[in-house]
């Protein structure tokens, strides 16, 4: 069925989100005779948590709780609202679709498949990319590999940044989807899900190890220090209308946002970004395990260099390949990297990240 804007905004006010999401950007204009919005309104997929409520895993978050986009625009007399949903890219993509948002954090396949269908967006700023995926089951399971999984009952929250990394991990082991009983459940149903025992594993996130400390599940798999294939991408990216139309407040969006990227990037800075994180729910000792032995420029890297690339063309031709969208489309051409270059060049940041080859591994190296 078709999502209309009555009908999203109805589920918006649900979530307390209704007032807010309603309002339109109108033009105003700043010093330099530039048209600014009014208001810009950011979509996360995922859920605030905490007091105050915070996000986690991104650089984007670090800003949220800092208030530096709030701070940025405040001279063009600009506001910045923050949407967050349960139902993460998926429900993102409805937000979208009725232009409810401007700029959105997201996995790479919920944004694939709106492309597909001809949401008008552009990816301006990668962050929170080659995040782990884990695989937890009962500790007294006799599965032992992966390739055990053939004919389980395995959950995944379908839709997500986790689908592509999970089912390209399987296919590596010999299974295909058909191959095993996938549940499409979500972070809080499969945690219960592994804890009572109705499935024989979860492919999730590091929520897994809470499970794991409590000696309620054990740790089948993870892709940490494996290979970066099987990791999990996100980005941030405008519609086509707000950046077309206010291509100033968007260019001044992402220079923020890769203020916060070298912030956040920066290892002296590593304790307050993890225990920032963890106000979101996630113990900071998880966050610091996930993190080990791993840069931070790493992980919260702005650019799109070949391997991040390289991992979008590749889900890109997945999902068309498993049906999960419906048309092919070029990858360079909805990459916007102009922005973030305007943003590097007037930083002095052009070389402070690493860059990776497609195949992963470190350019020079």
């Amino acid at each position: 069925m078709a999502i209309t804007r009555r009908t999203l905004l109805k589920r918006l006010a649900v979530s307390g989100l209704g007032a807010a999401a309603s309002a339109s950007p109108l033009g105003a204009f700043g010093a330099n005779g530039a048209a600014w919005p009014e208001v810009i309104r950011i979509g996360v997929a995922q859920p605030a948590l905490g007091t105050p409520p915070t996000f986690a895993g991104s650089s984007l978050s670090i800003a949220h709780a800092r208030g530096w986009l709030e701070e940025s625009f405040k001279p063009a007399g600009t506001r910045v609202e923050w949407f967050f949903f349960k139902g993460a890219g998926p429900a993102v993509n409805e937000a979208l679709s009725t232009r409810q948002l401007d700029f959105a954090l997201q996995g790479d396949l919920p944004a694939i498949v709106a492309r597909a269908a001809g949401l008008k967006t552009r990816l301006v700023l990668a962050t929170g990319i080659r995040t782990n995926i884990y695989i937890g089951v009962p500790p007294d399971s006799p599965l032992k590999t992966v390739a055990d999984l053939r004919g389980k009952r395995v959950s995944l929250f379908k839709g997500t940044n986790m689908h592509l990394p999970a089912l390209r991990l399987l296919e590596a082991n010999g299974l295909a989807e058909k191959d095993l009983r996938l549940l499409n459940l979500d972070t809080a149903g499969y945690l219960a899900a592994l804890t009572t025992r109705d499935i024989d594993a979860a492919i999730g996130a590091m929520d897994i190890l809470r499970l794991r400390d409590k000696g309620a599940v054990r740790i089948l798999y993870s892709s940490k220090n494996q290979s970066p294939v099987y990791t999990r991408q996100s980005h941030v990216l405008v519609t086509d209308e707000f950046a077309g139309k206010y291509p100033e407040a968007t260019r001044q969006f992402v220079r923020t946002a890769v203020q916060a990227a070298r912030w956040a990037s920066d290892e002296k800075n590593r304790e307050e970004v993890l225990r920032t994180w963890a106000r979101a729910g996630t113990p900071y000792e998880h966050w610091k395990e996930d993190y080990e032995g791993e840069p931070l420029r790493v992980r919260l890297n702005p650019n799109f260099d070949p391997f991040l690339v390289a991992r979008y063309k590749d889900a890109t031709e997945q999902a068309y390949r498993l049906r999960l969208s419906r048309a092919r489309f070029e990858v360079d051409q909805w990459i916007d990297t102009s922005f973030l270059k305007t943003a590097l060049n007037d930083l002095g940041l052009q070389s402070h990240w690493p860059v990776y080859q497609a195949n992963g591994k470190i350019l020079g190296a």
